[in-house]
């Protein structure tokens, strides 16, 4: 459950993104059209488990966690994006962080005068 939360918030931060065109007709309507990460696109993740009290809400007296990487990871990855794009002085960028968007945010930095630039 985790592993696929992780990759399923990854996949949000970089390569999900639905597009509808101007008449409102979805454009990425399949999978041809419409980035999934793979597990070749993944890392290897390590995690741990944590001893708790049994639920008592199932009978299985298990507690869920697949939810757990889906929050995390997108904010995660895009304030490592972020992070790495603050020396130019790239502070904001919408999800999916794609190369070409990246890209684009890093020439548009380059083609601001360093003294416009926000500190």
């Amino acid at each position: 459950q985790v592993h696929g939360g992780v990759a399923q918030g990854i996949g949000q931060a970089l390569l999900e993104h639905v597009v509808f065109d101007a008449e409102g007709q979805l454009l990425t309507g399949s999978f041809l059209d419409y980035a999934l990460p793979r597990a070749q696109d993944l890392p290897t993740f390590a995690g741990g488990l944590n001893d708790s009290e049994p639920t008592l809400s199932n009978p299985l007296c298990v507690k869920g966690t697949g939810q757990a990487g889906a929050i995390a990871a997108p904010q995660t990855i895009m304030n490592a994006v972020l992070d790495a794009l603050a020396p130019l002085g790239i502070d904001q960028l919408d999800m999916p962080a794609t190369p070409f968007l990246v890209w684009s945010a890093i020439q548009a930095a380059r083609a601001t005068p360093p003294s416009s630039r926000k500190q």
